[in-house]
């Protein structure tokens, strides 16, 4: 799968990093420690790639503003939200 097609559409970017977190719990990572990854690629990604759409411009503002603890936040939030299975959640 080519990660620029896959950043481009936000189902696809979603689907993308599930897959990630499912591997990283198969190899046994904790979530604790997943979550942790996730807020360090979240710092990488706020600071040096561009977002490819709308949703990602939105995570991009709202990492730029948060304080440490409300970005430990945003990454618990996303990997819960990509683990989640389709129906199991209700968008607002």
């Amino acid at each position: 799968m080519d990660i620029r097609q896959v950043s481009t559409d936000w189902d696809n970017w979603k689907r993308f990093l599930g897959q990630a977190v499912e591997f990283a719990e198969e190899l046994g990572i904790s979530r604790e420690r997943i979550v942790n990854l996730a807020q360090q690629a979240g710092q990488v990604l706020a600071d040096h790639v561009p977002p490819a759409n709308p949703e990602q411009k939105v995570l991009k503002e709202l990492w730029q503003v948060a304080d440490q603890q409300e970005k430990q936040v945003i990454a618990n939030l996303m990997t819960r939200l990509v683990s989640e299975r389709p129906g199991n959640y209700t968008a607002f």
